[in-house]
């Protein structure tokens, strides 16, 4: 049922879900090896979809640790509202990413030290990926990461100028097999971007 549901809204959005099938559990494993969920007090998810990345988030933190699942398929909203209801520290938020800082005013999140991303940045418009990546690296705390995965490494270079840091590392084990970019935050990396951008402002 949860792989019909996943088909059904691909065919419906393609160009915002991204994949055919869901992430595999071995895909999930890969995107939260690097958080240190010792320290990780706000952790926040764009495009959880399904909720495998999700379930693995919750395995995981401590039952202090703040989770924001932002998501902008309202049928995969709807699913998660539902399975995740009454579960602390859990916020589920019908919208879209680039709108980050005001839900995390919204849920009185003051920084982020963790993001993981589901979103397909190679069908999203250009406009809004650079709005998603410049307000979210502006978002995550000094030293945090965004963490993402994609089909291609088409959009590596335009992710990368937004953090100080890019690892990559390939996941075969899914379909199809899917590049994990791991990006570090650093905040003196983020005021550069800020006078580049100032700059082409003028």
């Amino acid at each position: 049922m949860k792989n019909f549901s996943f088909l059904t809204q691909f065919f419906a959005n393609p160009k915002t879900i991204g994949a055919i099938l869901p992430s595999s559990s071995f895909l999930g494993d890969k995107m939260i090896e690097k958080i240190d969920f010792n320290v990780a007090n706000y952790i926040v998810e764009y495009g959880p979809g399904t909720g495998v990345f999700t379930e693995k988030l919750l395995e995981k933190r401590n039952l202090n640790t703040v989770i924001l699942l932002v998501e902008n398929n309202i049928t995969f909203c709807s699913l998660l509202k539902e399975r995740y209801k009454g579960i602390d520290n859990v916020h589920i938020k019908h919208g879209s990413a680039e709108n980050i800082a005001q839900y995390l005013k919204e849920y009185n999140i003051p920084y982020v030290d963790y993001v993981i991303s589901g979103l397909p940045f190679s069908s999203l418009p250009s406009k809004i990926s650079y709005e998603i990546l410049l307000n979210t690296s502006k978002s995550i705390k000094d030293n945090g990461m965004f963490i993402t995965f994609q089909y291609t490494k088409l959009k590596k270079a335009f992710i990368q100028q937004f953090f100080a840091k890019l690892e990559m590392t390939k996941e075969y084990r899914n379909w199809p097999p899917a590049y994990v970019f791991s990006c570090s935050v650093s905040k003196k990396h983020m005021e550069e971007l800020d006078d580049v951008k100032n700059t082409n402002c003028r």
